[in-house]
C-alpha cells in the first residue's frame, strides 16, 4: 500500500475543544497578540535567527503606520553590519512555466547542501478588492516545513510593477538572520523584472517550450536582463522539444550584446516535478558569482544597485508625504471635479497641487 503523502493543510492532533474554548486561554492568546516586542527584543531575536521574530519585523516593514515605520528603520539600521552576505537570485518567467514548483524543488536541493534559504514570493494584488490570496506557501508546502527555509509571501499592492514596496528591506532583514540564499519569485514577465533585476545578484528566466517562437513570445528586454535561462518541464515527451528550444534560444543569445559582468548567459533545461537538472542550474550560478566576484562586478552591481534605492526610496516617501498632506486630500476633490466638468486639465491641476 503507498504510503500516505503528508500535507502541511493536513489537520493535526490538537488540544481539546473544551480548552481551545477555555476563556482564560482565549483571553491569554489575545493579550499575547497585542503585546509588541520592544525594538532591541526583537533584533536580538533576529540576529538569533528566531523566524517568529523575523516574520514581525517584516510586517513593521511593510507597515504604512508612521509609529511602525520609525521602529522598523531601526531595526533594519542595527540589522545592516549582518547583511550583505547572502546571494540574492530572482527568478520570473510567464504563468504556467512552473515558477513555484522551480523554487520549492531548488530551494529543498539548497537546504541539503547546507544552504538557509528565504524565499521572498510577490503575490499580485486585486486592483478592485485590493486582496491577495498569498498561497505560496501551499504551492510550496514541502519547502515551507524544511527548517532551513523560509518562505514569506507578500502582496505587490499598488506597486508598479508587481513587486512589494519594502522587498529590498525584507532581504536585508532575511541575511541577519542567517538566511544565505535568497530567493525573489516575481508576479510574471512585466516590469516587476526590471525592479527585482535592480535587487538581486543573479536573474534566473525559466521558460516554457512549444509556446511559439524562438523566445516564446518574451520580451526582448527581459532576455536581455537574463543572467540564465532555464527550460523547465523537460522532462517525457517534452524532452525532445526543451533540448531543441535550448539550441535555438542558445543561438538567439549569442545576437545580444556582451554583458558588462564578461558573462556569457547560459541556457539549461531541468524537470521541477522529476528533480532533474536542478544541481546544474546552482553550479551555473555559482560560475556566475565566482566570475563576477574575481573581475569586482559584484561588488560594483551591489554598489550601484544602492544607490538606485536610494532615488526609489526618496522618490517613495515624497509621493507619500504628498498624497497624505491634508491640504492635498481636499484641493484633489476639487480639482478632479473641475476636471469632470472640463474648467481645467490634468496638467494645469497637477501644476495646482505641486504648487500648493
Amino acid at each position: 500500500m503507498a504510503k500516505e503523502k503528508k500535507s502541511a493543510l493536513k489537520k493535526n492532533e490538537g488540544v481539546s475543544q473544551s480548552e481551545l474554548t477555555n476563556s482564560n486561554a482565549i483571553s491569554h492568546i489575545k493579550k499575547k497578540r497585542l503585546e509588541s516586542p520592544n525594538t532591541q527584543t526583537l533584533i536580538k531575536h533576529i540576529l538569533n535567527k528566531d523566524i517568529s521574530a523575523l516574520s514581525r519585523a517584516i510586517t513593521l516593514v511593510e507597515s504604512n503606520n508612521p509609529k511602525h515605520l520609525k521602529q522598523a528603520n531601526n531595526i533594519i539600521n542595527a540589522c545592516l553590519p549582518h547583511a550583505e552576505k547572502s546571494i540574492r537570485i530572482g527568478i520570473t518567467g510567464v504563468p504556467g512555466v512552473g515558477k513555484s514548483s522551480f523554487i520549492e524543488t531548488f530551494g529543498k536541493h539548497l537546504t541539503a547542501i547546507g544552504k538557509r534559504v528565504a524565499v521572498l514570493a510577490i503575490d499580485p494584488s486585486s486592483s478592485l478588492s485590493k486582496g491577495s490570496i498569498l498561497g505560496d506557501k501551499t504551492r510550496m508546502e514541502t519547502l515551507a516545513k524544511d527548517p532551513n527555509a523560509f518562505i514569506r509571501p507578500s502582496a505587490t499592492g499598488t506597486t508598479l510593477g508587481g513587486v512589494a514596496r519594502k522587498t529590498r528591506e525584507t532581504i536585508t532583514l532575511c541575511e541577519a538572520a542567517g538566511y544565505n540564499v535568497i530567493i525573489i519569485e516575481t508576479v510574471g514577465v512585466g516590469q516587476s523584472e526590471t525592479t527585482v533585476h535592480s535587487m538581486v545578484d543573479f536573474f534566473l528566466l525559466l521558460q516554457l517550450t512549444g509556446a511559439g517562437d524562438d523566445l516564446q513570445g518574451i520580451k526582448r528586454g527581459v532576455i536581455e536582463m537574463a543572467d540564465a535561462i532555464a527550460i523547465n518541464k523537460a522532462d517525457g515527451a517534452n524532452l525532445k522539444q526543451a533540448q531543441l528550444t535550448k539550441a535555438d534560444l542558445e543561438r538567439s543569445l549569442h545576437l545580444y550584446p556582451e554583458k558588462e559582468s564578461q558573462w556569457q548567459p547560459k541556457v539549461t533545461t531541468c524537470s521541477a516535478l522529476k528533480n532533474e537538472g536542478i544541481a546544474d542550474v546552482w553550479q551555473l550560478i555559482l560560475e556566475y558569482i565566482h566570475l563576477t566576484k574575481k573581475n569586482h562586478y559584484f561588488e560594483v552591481k551591489r554598489r550601484e544597485q544602492n544607490k538606485y534605492w536610494l532615488i526609489q526610496t526618496i522618490e517613495s516617501q515624497l509621493k507619500y508625504d504628498f498624497f497624505n498632506r491634508e491640504t492635498i486630500q481636499k484641493e484633489m476633490a476639487k480639482q478632479i471635479e473641475l476636471i469632470e466638468q472640463q474648467k481645467t486639465t490634468p496638467f494645469a491641476a497637477a501644476e495646482y497641487l505641486l504648487g500648493l
